[in-house]
């Protein structure tokens, strides 16, 4: 069954590793064959990836974009991963989802999945910041 994608004006995606831009009105396309896609709102440049968690999520985005360099872009994601679960453990579960789709060669899924970890990292520098918050709060007082 082939994969329908809304391609709006002006918008991007990756199809196999080629950045394909809609210069004209709105159209639809359909994929009739396996092909590794990201849409514009998925793909996360490497200047963007400035957490550890969007690092993870860049490595295995160009491990499923650049399958001839899988190799090496897996190394760099396990070694991501590894890194973070280690500094942040309560994300193990995540991060297990995570390696057993990048296992089974799930790499869209894994991808889909690292968005989880990525929140979940939002979320815990978030209540991080509101503990700075209060402790500035009872210094002043």
């Amino acid at each position: 069954m082939p994969l329908s994608i809304d391609f709006k004006a002006g918008d991007k995606i990756i199809i196999n590793g080629a950045v394909i831009e809609n210069l004209g009105s709105n159209s639809k396309i359909s994929v009739h064959n396996q092909a590794a896609i990201l849409r514009g709102k998925e793909v996360l440049s490497a200047e963007d990836s400035t957490t550890p968690a969007s690092r993870i999520y860049f490595a295995l985005q160009c491990a499923y974009i650049f399958p001839q360099n899988l190799e090496e872009y897996i190394d760099a994601y396990q070694k991501l991963l590894d890194e973070y679960v280690e500094a942040c453990p309560s994300a193990s579960e995540i991060a297990e989802e995570v390696r057993r789709l990048t296992d089974n060669g799930q790499l869209y899924k894994a991808l889909k999945t690292t968005q989880k970890l990525i929140q979940h990292e939002a979320e815990i520098i978030g209540s991080l910041q509101l503990d700075l918050d209060d402790a500035a709060v009872e210094d002043e007082a």
